[in-house]
C-alpha cells in the first residue's frame, strides 16, 4: 500500500535506526572494564534496562532533569544487583557512558539500504529525545548524517516527544506540513501518539511487539517500510 502525497519522512533515532540496546550493552562492558568494576554486565543490564526506560518516561514528562536521569538510572541499577559503588564513580560512569556510547555504531538490519532507497525521493529528518551532544556523534560515526536534511533534538526544541512543540519545531525547521509528512519510530507514546496529535501520518517500528491499535500502520523489520514508499 503505497502512500500518496508524502514528501518528508521523519525518523526517531535510538531504537529505530540506531541499535541502542546493542550499543549500550557494549558501552557498559567497556566502561566497567575501564573502571575495573567486578559487576556482571548481563545481570546489571537485566536490572538497568527497565529502570532506564522508567527514568526516560519521567524525563519525557519533565519530572526529572538530565543530570538526575544520568545518575539515578545507574545508582538504582547498581543497588538492584547489590553492587556498591561510590557517588563519585557513578558520576564518572555517567560521563564515560555518554562519551563511549557513540563509539559503537550498530544499526538495525536494513537501515542503510532503507535510507538509500528513500533518500532520492524524499526529504529525510530526525526527531530525537536523545542528548544533543551524543546524537550527532552517533549519526556521524555510523555514517548516516548525510541522509538527513534536519535533525531536531529535545534540548534544541526545549521539550521532548510526545510534546507537540517538538514536532512543530521539526516541521518548521524542515519547511514541511503535517499533510505531506510521516513519522516513523519505535515508541508508541512518544513517536506515534505524539505525531498523531499534530496531524502527521505514522508508522510504528514494532520490534517490541506492542499491542498497538489495529489502525496504526506497523512493521517488524525496517525493510518492510519499502512497501509504503
Amino acid at each position: 500500500m503505497k502512500l500518496n502525497g508524502i514528501k518528508h519522512v521523519f525518523f526517531d533515532l535510538d531504537h529505530t535506526l540506531w541499535d541502542f540496546d546493542k550499543n549500550s550493552a557494549l558501552t557498559f562492558e567497556k566502561i566497567f572494564e575501564v573502571h575495573a568494576l567486578g559487576v556482571n554486565t548481563f545481570d546489571f543490564l537485566k536490572a538497568y534496562e527497565p529502570i532506564n526506560l522508567n527514568y526516560w518516561k519521567l524525563y519525557r514528562e519533565e519530572k526529572i532533569d538530565k543530570e538526575s536521569l544520568r545518575y539515578k538510572r545507574l545508582k538504582d541499577a547498581f543497588d538492584a544487583v547489590g553492587y556498591t559503588v561510590s557517588d563519585a564513580t557513578i558520576n564518572q560512569l555517567a560521563i564515560d557512558y555518554i562519551t563511549y556510547l557513540s563509539t559503537f555504531n550498530h544499526l538495525f538490519d536494513g537501515t542503510i539500504d532503507l535510507l538509500n532507497y528513500l533518500h532520492n525521493n524524499y526529504e529525510l529528518h530526525i526527531i530525537t529525545n536523545g542528548f544533543e551532544e551524543a546524537q550527532q556523534r552517533k549519526m556521524d560515526n555510523a555514517n548516516i548524517s548525510k541522509y538527513f536534511k534536519t535533525i531536531t533534538n529535545s534540548e534544541t526544541a526545549g521539550v521532548k516527544k510526545p510534546n507537540p512543540i517538538i514536532f512543530n519545531h521539526a516541521l518548521q525547521a524542515s519547511n514541511a506540513k503535517p499533510s505531506n509528512s510521516i513519522m516513523i519510530g519505535d515508541n508508541y507514546e512518544a513517536d506515534i501518539l505524539g505525531a498523531i496529535d499534530v496531524g502527521l501520518d505514522v508508522i510504528l517500528f514494532n520490534y517490541h511487539n506492542y499491542n498497538a491499535a489495529s489502525h496504526i500502520k506497523q512493521v517488524r523489520q525496517l525493510v518492510d517500510l519499502k512497501k509504503y514508499f
